[in-house]
């Protein structure tokens, strides 16, 4: 369970607005950021929050370490400024040499959180936008309480990455896009509407629905269509599962009848 923290950052709210509204430098903005990390969500200032952190010949603003090792880098920015996604790009960077999948960018009122992979090249995909300015506090507060050290320490942080790759169109695409599942919805449309539609015609259908964004993600359309059973699969059946699918005999008439 996330922990609660509404109540440190009502708390610690008017400070991080009012250096916003006094366009504070960076180096201030980095101060209250690190009074945020410890009074919010719970680090060490001494143990587990490093200022100017070096990860091999570079340096990020802040890193957030637990039991050690850096957990998550944040990219900070002077409270006034509009943030972009190509802020972080100096954080990818840093993330790629440490191997670091967590990257924050934040002005101290605007926070987002970028999850990083390394498998094919350098890639990322925010995950959350919390506006402390506009947002509700509820809301924003249970978007953050994933930064918390309680959520990175117990592996709550991955976990919602790992929810959040199994609903995503990719993911959804492939359970959807299926031979199985599409004559699933076909059948039912015949039921309700009388008209036998084809799979690759439906699956196109589906996909003209989604946004472009998630069209992109999921690329050309691709039915799965179910393998047919090889020679080889069927010879490789045991003995006793096919004993088990085969037809009980029939005894012959008059036999196991019990005698008059």
């Amino acid at each position: 369970m996330l922990p609660d923290i509404r109540r440190a950052l009502k708390k610690i709210l008017p400070v991080l607005l009012k250096a916003k509204e006094d366009n504070l430098n960076e180096a201030d903005t980095v101060q209250r950021l690190v009074m945020f990390f410890e009074e919010v969500l719970g680090y060490d200032p001494l143990e587990e929050i490093t200022r100017e952190a070096q990860i091999k010949d570079k340096y990020v603003d802040l890193a957030l370490k637990i039991e050690g090792n850096i957990r998550l880098l944040v990219e900070a920015k002077a409270a006034g400024i509009d943030l972009r996604d190509r802020h972080i790009d100096q954080a990818k960077g840093y993330a790629a040499e440490g191997n670091i999948r967590w990257v924050v960018l934040t002005n101290g009122v605007i926070w987002s959180l970028y999850h990083l992979t390394f498998e094919e090249g350098l890639e990322y995909e925010r995950m959350f936008l919390a506006d402390l300015a506009t947002d509700e506090l509820d809301a924003a507060a249970r978007q953050l309480a994933l930064l918390h050290r309680r959520s990175i320490r117990s592996g709550e942080l991955d976990d919602f990455w790992a929810m959040r790759t199994a609903l995503g169109p990719a993911s959804l695409a492939k359970a959807l896009y299926t031979e199985g599942v599409l004559r699933l919805i076909r059948r039912d449309i015949k039921r309700r509407e009388g008209v036998l539609v084809d799979i690759e015609e439906l699956a196109e259908s589906f996909h003209a629905m989604l946004t472009p964004e998630a069209r992109e993600k999921i690329g050309p359309v691709r039915v799965r269509h179910k393998r047919p059973a090889t020679k080889a699969a069927a010879e490789a059946t045991t003995p006793e599962l096919k004993r088990a699918s085969a037809p009980e005999p029939v005894p012959p008439p008059g036999e196991g009848q019990k005698p008059a």
